[in-house]
């Protein structure tokens, strides 16, 4: 089993994953993969995330690899990777999920 870090940018609230170089991405594909063994590197990252007001709640996913494509077990996880399951409409248009620097707010 494989582990990655996802965490809410602050300013937009959309999802984000750590990736190697110690970024915050959209890109979950791009994560940093944590074994099992790199338990004292993974808890450093998100002690260094917590430091800093511009991510938070940061979380460990499990997730699997199917062919070659990172997959979240829990569904919650799945769900936020991708978006509201249901279409984000207002007035007759159709909206995508947050992304990073996008908005001005936090979606509550």
């Amino acid at each position: 089993m494989m582990e990655i870090l996802a965490g809410n940018e602050l300013t937009s609230g959309g999802v984000v994953y750590l990736d190697p170089a110690g970024r915050w991405v959209q890109d979950m594909q791009a994560a940093w993969r944590f074994s099992e063994d790199d338990g004292a590197a993974r808890d450093k990252a998100i002690a260094d995330s917590n430091a800093t007001t511009r991510i938070v709640s940061v979380e460990i996913v499990a997730v699997c690899e199917i062919d070659d494509i990172l997959v979240p077990l829990r569904m919650r996880e799945r769900i936020r990777s991708k978006g509201p399951t249901t279409r984000n409409i207002l007035d007759g248009a159709t909206f995508d999920r947050q992304h990073l620097n996008e908005d001005g707010h936090v979606s509550i």
